[in-house]
């Protein structure tokens, strides 16, 4: 089962059970924990936001489990609005690239969004997560087949744990 078979709306995932959410996101990391976020954030927008979730980033961001990425992803999906999702793909990758120098993903994204065509803030993350899975790694990076080797000034540099 899936969780959007299990609950196609916000009151049916306010009411199911909390072991079936999670067994219909059992293939994803910490579904337990993120079976009982879900159910909180159910909770939250039915009894305190009268069942609609909000157009607001803190707001959303209040939410158990919400980050800057999935906040901003919903805004935009959502609600038509500009946001960049900078998880730890285009985090990492933009700084590889030299396109930004910073520390955390939420300085990424500010930055990010000073250089980023706004046509091209979603798409980004889905295509430097598929990058950052196959290419351009946490740690040992595939420089050897990278297209990009040529520009990067980070070429080589592994990071081990």
């Amino acid at each position: 089962m899936n969780l959007f078979r299990l609950a196609p709306k916000l009151e049916d995932l306010y009411s199911a059970d909390e072991s079936l959410v999670a067994e219909s996101i059992k293939k994803c990391g910490f579904y337990l924990r993120k079976a009982n976020q879900l159910k909180r954030i159910a909770q939250i927008v039915m009894e305190e936001w009268n069942g609609e979730i909000p157009s607001d980033m803190d707001k959303l961001m209040s939410l158990p489990g919400v980050g800057i990425k999935t906040a901003s992803l919903v805004l935009n999906l959502s609600f038509n609005m500009d946001a960049i999702c900078v998880d730890c793909h285009v985090h990492q990758i933009s700084n590889r690239l030299g396109w930004v120098d910073t520390d955390k993903p939420e300085d990424t994204e500010k930055e990010l969004k000073k250089i980023l065509p706004k046509k091209f803030w979603i798409t980004i993350n889905e295509l430097f997560v598929m990058w950052g899975q196959n290419v351009c790694t946490p740690i040992s990076p595939k420089c050897s087949i990278c297209p990009l080797a040529g520009r990067c000034p980070k070429i080589g540099e592994e990071r081990t744990r």
